[in-house]
């Protein structure tokens, strides 16, 4: 993009990679609660909420540049519209750090309650899930740091089946709990983990939907397909 000063350049690229830098830190918090989640370990879940703090000061900090340039620089089309999608895409960062911190919690907990090897458990498949949801941020984080609108378009159509993926799995932890009742009070704690990783799919489409609205100033929320891929066309 061109800008009427040089300055101004720099800003606007050091404030991108500070939202870039802070989804690198959230997708790792992500992978980290899964991980211990699997391997039930809460010494993992306590690394994850030990940068919590971290991503919430990151928000602060990243929103209050923000504030900054909106007030000396003025900016207008497509660079104001740069300036909105970060201060919307860091409030979405944020929340998928809530998320991976609420699985690290749920792991915690399983392990304070002291959940027996034998229970038959579907970690494995909420593994997958999580998969495809930080497989989801990353490419939107890629698509946002190029802003390549193709790319966010197949964030935005992956969506649907993070959300199949977690409607399958909502319906085998139903099972698990029919057949053996011993399994409830754990796998009512891996529905809200499955719903806390579907949720992680959604930041990372709203993510997508902010960098098509840098590159053809258009809000596609709410709309059909077929009318987003004609916006990107």
């Amino acid at each position: 993009m061109a800008h009427s000063s040089k300055r101004f350049d720099a800003e606007l690229n050091l404030v991108t990679s500070r939202v870039l830098q802070m989804g690198g830190l959230v997708e790792s918090q992500v992978n980290k609660a899964i991980g211990a989640l699997v391997d039930l370990s809460s010494e993992r879940a306590a690394e994850v909420l030990g940068v919590e703090e971290q991503v919430n000061q990151m928000e602060v900090e990243v929103d209050h540049e923000l504030s900054r340039i909106i007030v000396t620089r003025q900016p207008t089309a497509v660079d104001l519209r740069l300036l909105i999608a970060i201060s919307k895409s860091i409030g979405n960062l944020e929340r998928v750090g809530d998320e991976a911190a609420r699985i690290a919690r749920t792991v915690q907990r399983l392990n304070d309650v002291g959940v027996s090897s034998k229970l038959r458990l579907p970690l494995s498949e909420v593994a997958n899930e999580a998969g495809m949801a930080s497989s989801s941020l990353r490419r939107s984080l890629d698509a946002f740091a190029r802003l390549d609108t193709d790319l966010a378009l197949e964030v935005i159509k992956g969506d649907k089946s993070i959300d199949q993926e977690f409607e399958g799995l909502l319906r085998r932890l139903i099972t698990y709990m029919i057949e053996d009742p011993r399994t409830i009070s754990s796998s009512i704690d891996l529905v809200f983990v499955a719903k806390a990783i579907e949720r992680v799919g959604d930041h990372a489409k709203n993510l997508a939907e902010q960098t098509i609205y840098v590159v053809k100033g258009a809000d596609i929320r709410h709309i059909s397909m077929s009318d987003v891929e004609a916006v990107i066309r």
